[in-house]
């Protein structure tokens, strides 16, 4: 491990914000943490939205920024890329922001039932290939576990630029007879301007019940990973829907790919 890192890791352990627990503590246990967040981390009863896979926290840092009304949880394994987000959160003194460095695997020990309002999953690993499709943070083993802590009908959201991962996750949705709220493989395409937002049945925003929330400022939020993607000439895609807490999510109703 470099000297940056180990630097990183040590200094990450000193912020007030970052909870990261040993393996053994969590693993078919559960953490002290959960049901307190609000109590004991945030101090209010404003809403929770977790990112998951947050990396640098760069998302989780923008929503805070735009919507300060609510609390944020930026969830990864790696500390070293965390660190990023925690300290800026510590140094500019964001109240409304936390981080959890655990596996997502165990993600149902942190969280009671109906604790969370809403879920980013921005750029994760797409896994590619159908023999992978099960470690995806967006197929139904993990959305069942999300369904144990997320509101019923809470939204969740995918930031992808990976075409398979998501029109996996369409299709999923689709068999699964969740609503989708809002669907576009080219999130920045001139089609798509800030108000003009369309959902798939090519509704205007205004018009479709797509939550005020959602909106061109919030979907703008730029991860540093997506900007070289960009660059690249990649197209970003986007997929918002609402995950029903009563239905079971099941592979064997999406069809072969």
């Amino acid at each position: 491990m470099g000297k940056n890192k180990l630097a990183r890791w040590t200094e990450l352990g000193t912020f007030h914000n970052v909870i990261q627990p040993e393996t053994k503590d969590v693993s078919g246990k559960d953490h002290r943490i959960k049901g307190n967040w609000k109590k004991e981390i945030f101090g209010n009863e404003n809403p929770i939205v977790l990112e998951l896979g947050c990396g640098k926290g760069e998302y989780t840092l923008g929503l805070s920024a735009i919507l300060p009304g609510k609390n944020y949880i930026g969830v990864d394994i790696k500390g070293a890329r965390m660190w990023r987000g925690a300290k800026t959160a510590d140094e500019k003194q964001i109240l409304n922001i936390a981080f959890l460095r655990t596996r997502i695997e165990f993600i149902n020990s942190f969280f009671a039932e109906d604790e969370v309002d809403e879920i980013w999953i921005t750029f994760p690993d797409p896994y590619p290939g159908k023999r992978n499709s099960n470690k995806r943070l967006i197929c139904p083993w993990f959305l069942n576990k999300y369904r144990n802590f997320l509101k019923d009908r809470g939204i969740v959201h995918l930031k992808t630029d990976n075409s398979e991962l998501y029109n996996y996750t369409e299709k999923l949705v689709e068999n699964n007879e969740l609503e989708i709220i809002i669907a576009t493989s080219d999130l920045y395409s001139e089609s798509l301007p800030g108000n003009e937002l369309v959902n798939r049945n090519d509704t205007p925003v205004e018009a479709s019940g797509i939550p005020d929330h959602i909106s061109d400022n919030i979907l703008s939020i730029r991860t540093h990973y997506e900007n070289i993607f960009l660059k690249d000439g990649l197209k970003t895609n986007y997929l918002a829907f609402r995950l029903e807490k009563e239905k079971f999510i099941h592979e064997s109703r999406q069809k072969s790919e």
